[in-house]
């Protein structure tokens, strides 16, 4: 069957890498509803592409030269909210995985799926379906379950202003040497901030501190 721009879905491929790219456009284009309307090879570039071509849907890496792809995503939303955007890394940090949720991606995927399972990525994103690959997700649920059976005595415990500082930089998804230029103290300081944040909310990582304080509005969703 022949692609129709009518009903098709058109997709921009963003990676730094020729050759993913070029078989990631093979694989997709082999589905009759899809077509693949660019590729970029920097999220700089992704933005610019994305603007001029409005695609459906985004196909993104994480870490890329000339454009980190989680603020490509920002800067595309902002212009094209209608736009679906799927990372596609190597990454399965944390804190890639919720910066990728706060900037709006609707699926964050590992690259160790099968690149069959893409073209099927890119029609549930479409159809409203948000994807998280299965490691990560139970990643996720098992640490908001711990957080919802951790003790509550129905007192916020009581952070620094330097401390609430730092967890709304956490809750923006920036990384520990941005938050160090951001506030003007070295990286270990910081380091030594986020472990005290966590110990005084008696919880086990960056997600978990995000979502209690949310839950608990000691931060305000940006």
């Amino acid at each position: 069957m022949r692609f129709s721009p009518e009903d098709g879905i058109r997709v921009l491929i963003c990676d730094d890498h020729a050759l993913f790219r070029r078989g990631l456009m093979m694989v997709l284009e082999d589905d009759d509803e899809i077509e693949v309307v660019a590729e970029a090879a920097s999220g700089r570039e992704a933005v610019e592409l994305a603007l001029e071509l409005t695609p459906d849907v985004i196909l993104t890496d994480v870490r890329m030269p000339g454009g980190n792809g989680i603020q490509a995503a920002r800067d595309i939303l902002e212009a094209l909210p209608s736009t679906q955007i799927i990372v596609l890394t190597v990454s399965d940090e944390e804190e890639d995985l919720l910066e990728a949720m706060k900037a709006g991606a609707a699926g964050y995927l590992l690259k160790e799926i099968s690149i069959e399972e893409v073209s099927v990525a890119v029609h549930s994103v479409m159809a409203g379906q948000r994807l998280v690959t299965p490691s990560l997700a139970t990643k996720l649920i098992t640490e908001f379950a711990a957080l919802d059976h951790s003790v509550d005595d129905g007192q916020s415990p009581k952070l620094t202003t330097r401390e609430l500082e730092v967890l709304r930089y956490v809750a923006e998804g920036r990384k520990n040497r941005d938050i160090s230029v951001q506030l003007g103290i070295s990286e270990n300081t910081v380091k030594n901030h986020v472990r005290n944040i966590l110990e005084k909310l008696r919880l086990h990582s960056r997600v978990q501190a995000v979502r209690y304080a949310l839950d608990r509005n000691l931060i305000q969703a940006s």
